[in-house]
């Protein structure tokens, strides 16, 4: 019999593994702490970064993305003390040669910081926007200015204090907002069946929220980098909206709304076949949810029939039998891995028991079923922020894929059923000799398109490398449906299986009925062996699926306000050429 209790459990050799549900919590929390900083030894860093702007400390950073598959040591770091020190440590890296990459939360898979392999003695310098970058002023009762290290959830508890809200926002809290902006973060949320949404009210990425940034660019005339204020109706603001980490952006000033208290109804009764059915079908399909709220999410664990379904509705005055929030993350049997899923997970992990994700799939089903229950969470009510965030840094841990599918609000349903009926056939094969690929979940989310009428301002204009940026010729495509599969990291034959579901979405979604986009912060660009790496998605499908015209502009605009490519890395330099 097993010791649930004890730091130590078997392994399928017999030995003893030391996994736990302790210890994945620590070791979840390691990864979430803020990485170890050491003083820099001054004679060390004036001989290796002579001439570096003395007002700005420098040390030495280990840096970790949010599943540790991206790792490295002992880089070279600093966190200035505001814009004017960013500034000066910019034209300092590009006279000495180096490149910036701007740090936030590194909550994050795809190598858009860094790239793995990156060395102690790489050309590199990590700028932590955390500390300094973080400042929050209310320009009026529709707009707020704020650093790019400020984090989500420190954001939206400020505009809670001012009565002020979002539409939707990623689940975590512990995003920085110049990283979700940069990667066109996004909630889910699209306009109930006569919904009259009141003003701030956007349902597409958050970098189509922006009104203004500044941001680090170069200045030809003065032969230096400068700070620039770029207003939404400009031009290269669209390139600056979602730029991948190929910029600097400081500050930014947001458009908001009047908070709207949400009421989030959570089940685990309504079966994959009926919530995924065949357009046309009766019951309750993810469409028929989508007319009643227009906010849900599906989190349907592999080799399960029943997912954990959240619909979120606005409701201005608590519904009898729901439960007032006051603060976020109100799923703790989610946040902290149950003891049964944490010797599951150790076990597929430590004794390579890749066999049992069906029944790690059920253990996280019966988490999500009986916990809704045991903290009375099936039923919540409160201000947006305290049911849109709900995903701490000590949950478990998943590498992850992403796409966006454009589609009509009446297309929805079809996509959503293409998609998960070739998932469960190709999981299915793929057991049926014995492999087990997916081991997590599956993630569906819908939302709008980047609107730039939503934002108020005469000419803004569309984000040019968001996802959600509209297709122009295909007007009738005014929502997206994101997918993502999750999985633990290592598990085998995972990259050949998402390179299958990618080949799948590419193909089918092509710009004919609908098109697929990658999702810049996931995995994507898959060989048999690893993401990022397939020279066909990486030359031709990312670029295709915005167009040459957009696509040329991005980049052109990018490297002309950092012709030098102070901020890049090899990963951006191949994908962006």
């Amino acid at each position: 019999m097993i010791d649930r209790s004890a730091d130590n459990f078997p392994s399928s050799d017999g030995g003893w593994d030391r996994l736990s549900r302790r210890g994945l919590l620590r070791g979840a929390a390691a990864l979430a702490a803020v990485p170890v900083l050491i003083a820099a030894d001054p004679a060390v860093a004036a001989a290796e970064l002579p001439d570096f702007p003395p007002q700005v400390a420098l040390y030495r950073s280990a840096y970790r993305n949010w599943v540790g598959e991206i790792t490295a040591d002992g880089l070279w770091a600093c966190a200035p003390n505001g814009p004017e020190e960013v500034l000066a440590v910019v034209n300092w890296a590009w006279r000495s040669g180096r490149r910036v990459r701007a740090r936030g939360c590194s909550h994050g898979w795809s190598p858009l910081t860094i790239t793995e392999g990156t060395r102690a003695d790489a050309r590199v310098l990590l700028v932590d926007t955390t500390r300094h970058l973080t400042a929050l002023t209310l320009e009026s009762g529709s707009a707020v200015r704020a650093g790019t290290g400020v984090t989500l959830e420190a954001l939206l508890t400020f505009l809670e204090g001012h009565g002020l809200g979002l539409t939707a926002t990623p689940a975590p809290g512990d995003l920085t907002l110049g990283g979700a902006l940069a990667i066109d973060a996004h909630g889910t949320a699209v306009p109930a069946a006569g919904e009259r949404p009141a003003p701030g009210t956007m349902y597409g990425s958050l970098s189509n929220r922006v009104l203004e940034l500044t941001a680090v660019v170069w200045d030809a005339d003065r032969g230096a980098y400068v700070l620039r204020t770029f207003r939404r109706a400009e031009a290269d603001c669209a390139a600056l909206l979602t730029h991948l980490g190929r910029a600097f952006v400081t500050e930014v000033v947001l458009r908001v709304g009047p908070d709207s208290p949400l009421r989030c109804v959570s089940r685990t009764d309504v079966p994959a076949r009926e919530l995924f059915a065949a357009p046309g079908s009766g019951g309750r399909t993810l469409a028929s949810l989508l007319r009643r709220s227009g906010r849900v999410e599906a989190i349907w664990f592999a080799f399960t029939e029943f997912p954990w379904l959240k619909e979120w509705s606005v409701a201005p005055v608590r519904p009898a039998g729901s439960r007032h929030v006051t603060s976020p993350y109100n799923y703790p049997f989610s946040d902290s891995v149950p003891t049964p899923v944490a010797d599951l997970v150790g076990r597929l992990v430590a004794g390579a028991a890749w066999y049992l994700a069906p029944e790690l799939g059920a253990a996280q089903l019966t988490a999500a079923s009986l916990g809704l229950a045991a903290t009375d969470s099936a039923d919540l009510w409160g201000p947006s922020k305290n049911t849109l965030l709900y995903l701490r840094p000590t949950t478990l841990r998943v590498t992850a894929n992403g796409y966006a599918v454009h589609t009509s609000r009446a297309g929805v349903q079809r996509v959503v059923h293409e998609f998960t009926r070739f998932y469960r056939e190709r999981l299915a094969a793929y057991a049926a000799r014995g492999r087990f690929p997916v081991n997590g979940s599956v993630e569906i989310r819908v939302t709008g398109l980047d609107d730039p009428a939503e934002t108020g301002v005469p000419g803004a204009r569309v984000p040019l490398l968001s996802a959600l940026r509209p297709v122009v010729d295909r007007p009738e495509w005014d929502t997206a449906v994101w997918l993502d599969v999750l999985t633990l990291p290592g598990t085998p034959h995972a990259e050949e299986f998402l390179r299958e579901l990618e080949r799948f979405l590419l193909r089918t979604y092509d710009g004919g009925s609908a098109l697929a986009r990658v999702e810049w912060s996931k995995g994507w660009g898959y060989t048999t062996q690893a993401a990022w790496s397939d020279a066909e998605v990486l030359d031709r499908a990312v670029p295709g699926s915005f167009g040459p015209q957009v696509w040329a502009q991005a980049l052109g605009t990018l490297d002309r306000l950092d012709p030098h490519r102070v901020f890049g890395n090899a990963f951006l330099d191949r994908l962006l050429r």
